[in-house]
């Protein structure tokens, strides 16, 4: 049986957040080195059209059309893969998606909601592939959170949240399954190109193209790496935030704030 281990430039990955975005992205990458690929994502005719790219550029995989908040239908998708391909090597739980939080529409409902897509939906994933992966005593969990999970940053309060969140989960997941043989990656990206930071009305820093985040993501599940950042300055900066005092934290996220509106 083929696994991330044995063979790793053709692993089995589940994909959520499939349709557009970086999971598109990672997905035509992986098809380029040739992975079976299982698609999740809620609009079936998106993932079927994302199969036939993904064919013609030399992979192969499954569509598995599905709204990670439904747990049930999770446990189906993943059952369904195993059948298909033999099992899952990697999971990447990238689904999700980003709410500006404004003081003016304070919206409890709609955060919440979005907390339940960005990391109730990646648990529910992990459930549903963790114990035959821990049974196999291999397995790759990778979950995609953002620079903004690290500490607050302005209009990012239900979104930044959802991300530190996950961060916080598989953080101390690895302690328990990293010894048993289940590897954990963490992915905090800062700003790419997507449909969703489209839609952004202020000037993002070190913006850079899906594809290119792809391909950093994809080579940082290689070689096992335990967390992947990027771009480098960018990520350099928010984890030096970590650590800077409070007034000096509000100080600088004030001025970078201002600058980011002006463009």
């Amino acid at each position: 049986m083929r696994s991330d281990l044995d063979n790793p430039s053709k692993p089995r990955v589940w994909l959520t957040g499939a349709s557009y975005g970086i999971g598109r992205a990672v997905a035509l990458e992986y098809a380029l080195r040739g992975a079976f690929i299982g698609l999740t994502a809620r609009s079936e005719d998106l993932l079927s059209d994302l199969l036939s790219e993904i064919r013609e550029a030399g992979g192969d995989g499954l569509v598995l059309a599905g709204d990670v908040k439904d747990l049930d239908a999770m446990h189906r998708n993943a059952e369904t893969m195993r059948n298909h391909a033999g099992g899952i090597d990697i999971l990447i739980a990238n689904a999700g998606s980003h709410l500006p939080s404004e003081v003016e529409s304070f919206d409890a409902e709609q955060y919440m909601g979005l907390m339940s897509l960005n990391y109730a939906g990646s648990l529910n994933c992990i459930q549903a592939v963790l114990p035959e992966m821990l049974k196999a005593g291999r397995g790759h969990i990778v979950g995609v959170a953002s620079l903004a999970g690290y500490r607050g940053v302005p209009s990012a309060a239900a979104y930044g949240a959802s991300k530190a969140a996950l961060i916080h989960f598989l953080e101390s997941l690895r302690f328990h399954i990293e010894p048993k043989g289940v590897e954990v990656t963490i992915v905090n990206p800062g700003f790419v190109r997507t449909p969703l930071t489209d839609k952004n009305d202020f000037k993002m820093p070190f913006l850079i193209e899906a594809d290119k985040a792809a391909r950093i993501i994809c080579n940082g599940i290689q070689r096992g790496r335990r967390e992947i950042t990027f771009p480098f300055l960018f990520a350099s900066f928010i984890k030096l935030l970590r650590i800077v005092p409070m007034s000096l934290y509000i100080a600088l996220m004030k001025k970078t704030w201002k600058r980011m509106q002006q463009g």
